[in-house]
């Protein structure tokens, strides 16, 4: 057996494709991720891992997991570590682009906080898409606009400019996902079967500990967490479509993750104030809120996914995080929007940066 072929068949049984296959204009799929959770959890639902690229230029600072999904390569990068916002997401993808010119779309994907309505009964772990909802487009810059005196803030107009092909093809996994459902919570738990270390943390937390508090109610400075105080007093909890008092097994069931398609709020801040929410969820039809998205679409033109860890409110915390960034990367989505693509009729790449 030659060298070379001795490395084919080590890096064949180690789960990686021969570096000399792939070259940077074979990855057509761009995943962007703020978080280092979120990004390993992205990792999880390759179906194989390539080596790290030797091509990349200098004054690219990205650090790159690549791999495939099904036929398709794919490459995926995260925001430097304790970096957030919308230049840095911006930066990412300049950088992402200029090094795999051949990209054809990009998935914007992460954790995002909830902005729960009548409407859309949203809950901690299930999934936002953002798209387009009525008038209104599907990324709205909420801290981004003028301020004229004695006149309430005016906010900038949204965005809208995700390739209208994924914008086809959500509307055909949504049919789908209608009629058939979605396998969600089974890619997941196959996922953690096969990185047990992620269990822990990835893994659903018990749903009785998904609070939705009333807008007006502040979590107390005193109280390290909800659990000490909060969730004591039923009075400072907004009824929900399910009540607390149902079996575990009913109110599990029943807390499945669901997906809901509409607008997505992103800017610079953190969102914690529940009342800023509600306003924003009856003015603006927005479903999610978070910190990338703006950045991204004016160079990296992306389909928004976030699963929902939080309600934008004081009582936020990290207990649904782990979770929540497992189920935004739902394999199925994923894969059926890259198929779709690839076998769309007269499809050629898609340049992200017109």
């Amino acid at each position: 057996m030659s060298a070379g072929d001795y490395y084919q068949q080590t890096a064949t049984e180690m789960g990686y494709a021969a570096p000399s296959k792939y070259a940077p204009k074979d990855y057509t799929v761009g995943i962007i991720c703020a978080l280092s959770k979120e990004k390993a959890a992205a990792e999880c639902f390759l179906d194989v891992e390539h080596p790290q690229t030797k091509a990349q230029p200098r004054g690219d600072n990205n650090a790159y997991t690549l791999g495939a999904i099904g036929p398709h390569n794919v490459v995926i990068a995260s925001l430097p570590e304790g970096r957030y916002g919308t230049t840095n997401a911006a930066a990412v993808a300049r950088d992402m682009i200029r090094t795999f010119p051949k990209i054809r779309f990009g998935l914007m994907v992460g954790i995002g906080g909830g902005a729960p309505t009548a409407k859309h009964d949203i809950r901690l772990g299930d999934i936002v898409v953002a798209v387009p909802d009525s008038s209104r487009n599907e990324v709205l810059k909420y801290d981004f606009g003028k301020t004229v005196q004695e006149k309430a803030f005016q906010r900038a107009e949204s965005m809208n400019n995700c390739p209208p092909l994924l914008k086809s093809v959500v509307s055909a996994l949504k049919t789908k996902y209608k009629r058939k459902g979605h396998p969600l919570q089974e890619y997941i738990e196959n996922a953690l079967k096969t990185n047990q270390r992620l269990r822990n943390e990835y893994q659903k937390p018990d749903p009785s500990t998904d609070v939705l508090y009333r807008p007006d109610y502040v979590h107390p400075e005193a109280a390290d967490v909800c659990s000490q105080m909060c969730a004591s007093k039923p009075e400072h909890m907004m009824p929900r479509p399910i009540p607390f008092s149902l079996e575990k097994e009913l109110l599990e069931e029943m807390h499945d993750p669901t997906i809901h398609y509409g607008p997505v709020a992103s800017g610079n801040q953190l969102m914690k104030d529940a009342r800023l929410r509600d306003s924003l969820a009856h003015e603006r039809g927005v479903l999610c809120f978070e910190m990338e998205a703006s950045g991204l679409m004016e160079h990296f033109p992306s389909l928004v996914i976030r699963g929902i860890c939080d309600y934008s409110d004081t009582h936020k915390n990290d207990h649904w995080q782990g979770y929540a960034a497992m189920v935004k990367d739902e394999k199925p989505a994923q894969r059926a929007i890259t198929d779709t693509v690839a076998h769309w009729p007269n499809s050629e790449y898609y340049d992200v940066r017109v």
